[in-house]
């Protein structure tokens, strides 16, 4: 395989990318519009004062026990990024580290996850280092996230002992693709193959392969051991939060069917490739909820909560974050 790296983009493709743009922001806004639609023919559904008086049972300091769950999740997210990135040989603080994982919430729900570029961003500003060279950074991220995502979902089913037909091959998905993430030999194979096969983008696969044999410094278990245990720490806090979200709302789900219904929703909204799981992770949760005894405006209350609880407050935080990580990153210009 011949993968060219000094080639400027044509002016074919550039004349794509206003187009890629609006097609972009059609995305998006009609994935948001499709969402507060469906959002408001369920409350219609369901009766809109049953689901409210379920959303007014909970009380100002139940919010903030789950908003805090959802803050130590971040937080334990972040230290694995900031762990991630000394251990690729970045030189770089940890408050540097959190602002810049925290900031990159800000985005979402943005098409393709821009908001790991603008942490490459801050970082390239701050340390001089290129994007080729800090793109090992959010795949082996991202990678830990489904590593354990799916770990736990598979323990938890175990644990429940239903589900497993539809639940546990997604969590066999998400295991399997952060084990090819992380094994730099498989990882660059699958790109020189998909390369072979579109026999475009040079310099995108170029990056691309580069990122992939630079994942062996993640691959050691001195390090995946300490990333996967702040992963699962992190996500099991929010699985924990959706718990207490039920028994507060009168539901009679277990901790361990509460774990799956909420990692399998959010696992199931990300293969749908919708910024944010938007759409598929709320109808997902809806159903599983449903299926397993909570009636529908009980479910629907929980699935708003829990969604404003995780996805909307990790948005506000990174709204908030984002004009500091850009202000401190162009300082060290």
């Amino acid at each position: 395989m011949t993968l060219i790296d000094n080639i400027a983009p044509s002016s074919a493709e550039a004349s794509t990318v206003p187009k890629r743009a609006w097609r972009d922001r059609l995305l998006f806004w009609g994935l948001i519009a499709l969402f507060v639609f469906g959002l408001a023919g369920l409350v219609s559904a369901t009766g809109w004062q049953a689901t409210w008086a379920e959303l007014q049972k909970l009380s100002l300091w139940q919010m903030g026990v789950l908003l805090l769950l959802s803050l130590a999740n971040y937080l334990a997210r972040g230290l694995r990024w900031h762990y991630l990135a000394r251990r690729l040989g970045l030189e770089i603080d940890v408050h540097h580290s959190l602002m810049h994982f925290i900031g990159g919430f800000a985005m979402t729900i943005t098409p393709a996850r821009i908001g790991e570029f603008v942490r490459l961003r801050w970082i390239k500003r701050m340390t001089g280092w290129n994007v080729e060279r800090t793109a090992p950074l959010p795949l082996a991220d991202r990678a830990f996230d489904m590593a354990a995502m799916g770990a736990v979902l598979g323990l938890s089913v175990l644990l429940w002992g239903q589900g497993g037909v539809t639940v546990i091959p997604v969590a066999l998905i998400a295991i399997a693709g952060a084990l090819v993430i992380t094994r730099p030999k498989l990882l660059t194979k699958l790109v020189e193959s998909l390369y072979g096969l579109l026999r475009r983008w040079p310099r995108m696969f170029a990056s691309l392969r580069q990122a992939a044999r630079s994942m062996s410094r993640f691959s050691q278990i001195a390090t995946s051991g300490p990333a996967f245990a702040l992963s699962a720490f992190g996500w099991m806090a929010e699985c924990y939060a959706f718990f207490l979200l039920l028994q507060w709302m009168g539901a009679d789900v277990g901790l361990a069917a509460a774990t799956v219904i909420f990692l399998f929703s959010a696992l199931a909204g990300g293969l749908t490739g919708a910024p944010g799981g938007l759409g598929g992770a709320e109808a997902s949760m809806m159903v599983l909820l449903t299926m397993n005894g909570v009636p529908i405006h009980v479910a629907l209350a929980a699935t708003t909560v829990i969604r404003i609880t995780t996805l909307w407050f990790a948005i506000a935080l990174g709204a908030l974050t984002f004009p500091f990580a850009e202000a401190f990153s162009n300082k060290s210009n």
